[in-house]
C-alpha cells in the first residue's frame, strides 16, 4: 500500500511546506498517541530534536498533539537519534520521536518514531497512524484533567555519554590517541567531542557550533574535505565524521582515506568474530554495500544477508534472526548488543576498540577488502514511475546481462526525494560507468 506521509525512514521534507508543517506535526502527535496508547495507563513520551532551526516550530507543534490525547511529555533538547532510541527504553516510555532530517540540509526535517522497545515502528504501524492523521479523531481528544503535561529534562546527555562510554573496554584507553571529531554541527555537538576526552583522547572539534542553519554544510559525514584537511593540518591519527543527528559515521584514516560503512563492519565483525560473539557468523547489510565486502566476509567464514536499502530493514533482520552486526554502505552502523537503532558514535567507539587492541594505525586496520568498482548516479525525475516504463525495464535487464556473475546492478527510487537511484558494480570499471550512465540518460528522459 502506498504510503502519504511515512518513507524509507520516517517522516522527511522541506520544513513549513507540505508534509513537514505544524499542522502535520500535530496530527503526528496526536494519531501516534492513540496508535500507541495503553489501557489505563497515563502515556509517557520523549521528543529530542536536531540543531534545525525548525525543531523549535516542530517540537512544540509534537507536544501539543501528544498532550492533546493525554499524554505527558518530555523534551529532550538536542541530542543524537540513539540516544533518544535509548532514552525511550531507560526513561519507561512508550514512544520516542527524534526531530530530524538526518544528513539533509538545515531546509528540510523530518520525524522518526521508536516504541517503547527503542525500535523504529513497523510499517502496519506506521499505516495506522497515517489512517489516524486522516481521520476525524476529534471525539478522541483529551479534556480536564486528562489533558498532558510537557516538562523538559536536564542531564540527558551525561546520561548518553556514560551509556556510550559503558561500550568501550575497561581495560583500554585512548591515550595518546589525536581524533577529529565531526559533528556535523548537528545533534552530537555536546556529547560527541566529550565522550572521546573522557576516555583520554586528543579531541579536535569540528563543526560542533550550531546556529540553526548550518547543520551538515561542508562538514559530516556527508562532505568529508574539511575533516579529511582538519585530520592532515593536526597530524590526527583519526577522523570521525558524524551526520546531522549522529546515527551513522564515517572514518577518516591518518592518511586522509575513507573509511566507509562497509568497511567499518567488516573490521568489527572480524573482530567479534575471532572473539565469538558475532551471533551465527552473519552480518546484516542492505543491496548497495560492496561486492567486495561480500567476498571478503565470505573468506574469512562470515555469511552476508542482505535486505532492502534503510536501516530499519536491516534492524529488523537481525532482530528477527538474532544477528547482532549489521549496517549500511553510508555508515549506519548497528550493533545490536549495545543499540536498537544505527548509532555512530558507538560505531567508531567499537572501532577505536579494535585499533587500540591491535597496536597498528587505523590505515592498517580498517582497510580490510579492496571495494570492487561501484558506481551510484542519482537521477531527479519529472514524470510519473519512470521505472514502470517497459524500456526502462527491458534496459535494466539488458544491464544486467551484460556484467553476468561479475557484478550487480541496483536501480531504486528514493524514499526521501524525487528520484531514481542507479548503482552498479562490477570487476569491470569501464563498463560500470558505461551502464549507469546509458541508465541514467533514459530514466532522466521518460516524462
Amino acid at each position: 500500500m502506498a504510503r502519504k506521509y511515512f518513507g524509507t525512514d520516517g517522516i522527511r521534507g522541506r520544513a513549513n511546506d507540505a508534509i513537514m508543517s505544524p499542522e502535520t506535526a500535530m496530527r503526528v502527535g496526536m494519531a501516534a498517541g492513540l496508535a500507541l496508547k495503553r489501557q489505563n495507563t497515563r502515556q509517557r513520551i520523549v521528543i529530542g530534536k536536531d540543531t534545525r532551526l525548525s525543531g523549535y516550530m516542530l517540537e512544540t507543534a509534537l507536544v501539543s498533539g501528544f498532550a492533546a490525547v493525554g499524554a505527558d511529555v518530555f523534551m529532550l533538547g538536542p541530542l543524537p537519534t540513539p540516544a533518544v532510541a535509548m532514552l525511550t527504553r531507560s526513561l519507561r516510555a512508550d514512544i520516542g520521536v527524534m526531530i530530524s532530517a538526518s544528513h539533509n540540509a538545515y531546509h528540510d526535517n523530518g520525524i522518526k518514531i521508536f516504541g517503547s522497545d527503542g525500535f523504529k515502528l513497523s510499517d502496519e504501524m506506521e499505516q495506522r497512524i497515517e489512517a489516524l492523521m486522516d481521520s476525524d479523531i476529534s471525539h478522541r481528544m483529551a479534556t480536564g484533567a486528562d489533558i498532558g503535561r510537557a516538562t523538559r529534562l536536564d542531564n540527558v546527555h551525561g546520561r548518553y555519554i556514560e551509556f556510550a562510554k559503558r561500550t568501550f573496554p575497561r581495560n583500554l584507553s585512548l591515550n595518546g590517541i589525536r581524533i577529529v571529531v565531526d559533528c556535523a554541527n548537528g545533534a552530537a555537538y555536546k556529547v560527541a567531542p566529550d565522550v572521546f576526552w573522557e576516555l583520554g583522547a586528543e579531541v579536535v572539534p569540528l563543526g560542533a557550533q550550531p546556529n540553526g542553519l548550518n547543520i551538515n554544510r561542508d562538514c559530516g559525514s556527508t562532505s568529508l574535505s574539511a575533516v579529511r584537511q582538519k585530520v592532515r593540518e593536526v597530524r590526527a591519527d583519526v577522523g570521525i565524521a558524524l551526520d546531522g543527528d549522529a546515527d551513522r559515521v564515517i572514518v577518516i584514516d591518518e592518511k586522509g582515506e575513507t573509511v566507509d560503512g562497509d568497511q567499518l563492519l567488516s573490521v568489527i565483525a572480524n573482530s567479534w568474530q575471532r572473539t565469538e560473539r558475532l551471533q551465527k557468523s552473519t552480518v546484516v547489510a542492505t543491496v548497495m554495500s560492496n561486492l567486495g565486502m561480500e567476498r571478503y566476509l565470505e573468506g574469512i567464514g562470515i555469511d552476508l544477508v542482505r535486505t532492502k536499502v534503510g536501516d530499519r530493514h536491516v534492524a529488523e533482520m537481525m532482530r528477527c534472526r538474532g544477528y547482532n552486526i549489521g549496517g549500511e554502505q553510508s555508515g549506519h552502523v548497528i550493533l545490536s548488543d549495545y543499540t536498537t537503532t544505527g548509532d555512530g558514535l558507538i560505531a567508531a567507539l567499537e572501532l577505536m576498540a579494535v585499533v587500540v587492541n591491535s597496536g597498528k594505525r587505523v590505515s592498517e586496520v580498517c582497510h580490510q577488502f579492496e571495494p570492487v568498482p561501484q558506481v551510484l548516479k542519482n537521477v531527479r525525475f519529472a514524470g510519473d514511475a519512470p521505472l514502470e516504463h517497459d524500456d526502462v525495464k527491458s534496459a535494466i535487464d539488458a544491464a544486467q546481462l551484460r556484467l553476468g556473475n561479475s557484478g550487480r546492478i541496483l536501480v531504486r527510487p528514493s524514499g526521501t526525494e524525487p528520484l531514481i537511484r542507479i548503482m552498479a558494480e562490477g570487476d569491470d570499471a569501464e563498463l560500470v560507468h558505461t551502464l549507469v550512465d546509458e541508465l541514467a540518460h533514459l530514466v532522466s528522459a521518460q516524462r
